[in-house]
């Protein structure tokens, strides 16, 4: 399973400024909450503003700073590179910030971040998600949101993102070893077509917009799932980790997060 001249300039940071002073903090919304995350290429800003190579995405849970993302998210920063997330600002270009590691739950593929400094302090355009507390329900209406480079092979901090949010229902739930030599974890699929960068991506209830799960990728092992609404069978799956395997890490590095619960 898968689970990757000076009129130019000008109009580039048009186009920059109008990204991020689309939403304030209070108008930041699911999509606020959600960063790529990223490894810069360039050691100063150029007409597009900083390159960087895309790894996924992660997103804020608490206003001190801390994100959630799948661990293999980072798994091309072993080797010494520090990974960083690309931020929105009020009347301002997005900017490249420093994330340290907190902790990582290999067998779940869970990893901690913290923006260093706290965005939360400055002046940026973002917000953060309600973790869901009871595991998402076979049928329920979710939603899987992300942020990825409009140009993906090219990517640069000036750059508009695509705003992506796929509408799913929650089909089944399986196991599956989601890191070589770890024991078996459960995941839930649900029917969606994970693209390459949509890792490390909320996916939230329609209902309360709580995260229920972290994506993990493409469900690659070639079944069709019936839907319980539609009684149609699909083979675009997509597979998430249930963001209940996040908590107890949260609580173990006594870590805040705000809480969504179920309305009914």
């Amino acid at each position: 399973m898968a689970a990757a001249g000076g009129l130019v300039a000008a109009s580039l940071c048009a186009c920059a400024a109008v990204w991020s002073q689309a939403r304030t903090k209070a108008e930041a919304g699911i999509v606020g909450a959600i960063c790529p995350v990223l490894y810069p290429l360039d050691e100063s800003s150029g007409d597009r503003g900083i390159h960087y190579t895309f790894y996924g995405n992660a997103f804020f849970i608490d206003e001190e700073g801390y994100l959630l993302t799948a661990a293999h998210v980072l798994s091309d920063f072993r080797d010494g590179g520090a990974p960083h997330i690309l931020l929105r600002r009020a009347e301002a270009p997005p900017r490249v910030v420093n994330v340290e590691v907190v902790a990582t739950d290999a067998q779940h593929d869970i990893a901690i971040l913290r923006a260093v400094p706290n965005p939360f302090e400055g002046k940026y355009a973002i917000g953060c998600l309600p973790l869901g507390t009871e595991k998402a329900e076979l049928g329920e209406a979710v939603l899987a949101a992300a942020l990825r480079p409009s140009r993906l092979r090219d990517p640069h901090s000036f750059d508009a993102p695509r705003e992506e949010r796929s509408p799913a229902e929650v089909l089944q739930y399986a196991t599956t070893k989601l890191e070589k030599g770890q024991p078996e974890s459960e995941v839930f699929l649900f029917d969606h077509e994970v693209e390459r960068g949509q890792s490390g991506s909320p996916v939230l209830s329609q209902e309360t917009e709580a995260v229920l799960g972290i994506v993990e990728g493409q469900w690659l092992r070639g079944v069709s799932v019936r839907s319980m609404k539609t009684g149609k069978s699909t083979s675009n799956i997509g597979a998430a980790i249930p963001i209940t395997y996040a908590l107890p890490l949260l609580e173990e590095k006594r870590i805040p997060w705000h809480e969504g619960r179920r309305t009914k």
